[in-house]
């Protein structure tokens, strides 16, 4: 199979079932970014060292990003077709588990933390924010599932999450929000 097929040199692509839309179209902007967060999620994994505490973090980003690819085949699929891999209620419970789970070793929040501290937690924290823009652009896509749009805000929390997680685990202190910014 050729990877390029030059279907899409006139600014269409197809959507799950075949159907044709722009390139711009909200739903390929949509599953689009959800791709973008995955591949920075995948990004700040693949700076994490080679310990056991990250292994099982890699684990858990793993099947985050094999849940949020079926995130992105929902938002290509057109309204009123099915994927055949939908959303569960049981994906958006793993990301709470594991938010609480995770959240209940750290230190609480006293003050605004800034994004950054391991490169892997920077890379955590783009892809947290690159969530934020893929569920603002989903809910301008009408008949989404709902559960989509749980999901990618519950993702956005477990990404903040995973990357206070992983400065924590590396012994990284959270940068914070300084009051005199002058």
């Amino acid at each position: 199979m050729k990877i390029y097929t030059k279907t899409g040199d006139k600014g269409t692509t197809s959507l799950i079932f075949g159907e044709r839309v722009s390139k711009n179209d909200v739903r390929v902007d949509a599953y689009g970014t959800c791709d973008e967060a995955n591949s920075m999620i995948g990004f700040g994994v693949s700076l994490l060292p080679k310990e056991e505490w990250a292994e099982t973090a890699t684990t858990v980003m793993q099947k985050v990003q094999t849940v949020l690819f079926h995130v992105g085949a929902e938002l290509a699929t057109p309204a009123g077709k099915e994927v055949a891999w939908k959303l569960k209620e049981e994906d958006i419970s793993f990301l709470e588990e594991t938010i609480d789970e995770w959240q209940a070793g750290l230190k609480p929040l006293k003050q605004f933390i800034l994004p950054g501290g391991s490169p892997s937690t920077s890379a955590l924290h783009t892809a947290r924010t690159i969530a934020r823009r893929a569920e603002r652009i989903a809910v301008e896509i009408e008949g989404v599932n709902p559960l989509v749009l749980s999901y990618l805000n519950r993702l956005s929390d477990f990404l903040f999450v995973a990357a206070r997680y992983v400065n924590q685990q590396m012994k990284v202190n959270e940068p914070v929000l300084h009051e005199d910014h002058s």
